[in-house]
């Protein structure tokens, strides 16, 4: 069976940093096989579980590439050759997704483990990663759409028929 893990990171009191959080958050009524975990800071924790068996990951988190504040972005790695992923998504903030990604590689290298093939970020252009609780209204207002791409792309992995997005929105 596939095993799909939907994973929140970020920081809540860095203002837009709280995206992946507040997205996970609001996320219900996933089909069988999809897990949904706000990690926050813990990214080493989102390593860990990943070595349990999940086939795909959906990786949901603010981004820094220089676009509107609030464009979404989904953008997928294939991290089952064990290389480390190139810088893609942009830095601007304590832990980036690149970081994330490269966390799981060699965590799951040195435990002799591979990491799961299929992984899609979902990203949100940022406007701040000032210290404030709170989103930004435009990244506040992208939220329910990320949370419809990510119901969709999860649904979709877990019933095997997802396609590349390779897009924004």
């Amino acid at each position: 069976m596939t095993r799909v893990l939907v994973a929140g990171v970020g920081d809540i009191t860095l203002t837009d940093d709280g995206f992946g959080v507040e997205v996970v958050r609001r996320l219900h009524g996933l089909p069988e096989g999809v897990e949904v975990v706000d990690f926050g800071l813990r990214a080493r924790d989102l390593a860990f579980q990943l070595l349990d068996g999940y086939t795909a990951l959906v990786l949901v988190d603010a981004i820094s590439r220089g676009a509107k504040p609030g464009t979404l972005s989904a953008l997928e790695h294939d991290l089952s050759s064990g290389d480390p992923v190139a810088p893609s998504l942009g830095a601007g903030h304590q832990i980036d997704p690149d970081t994330v990604l490269n966390m799981i590689v060699e965590l799951a290298a040195a435990f002799g483990e591979r990491p799961p093939g299929r992984v899609v970020v979902v990203a949100c252009e940022a406007a701040s990663f000032d210290e404030a609780i709170g989103l930004s209204p435009p990244v506040a207002a992208a939220v329910d759409s990320a949370v419809a791409a990510v119901r969709d792309i999860a649904t979709q992995l877990v019933e095997g028929r997802h396609r590349v997005p390779g897009h924004s929105r």
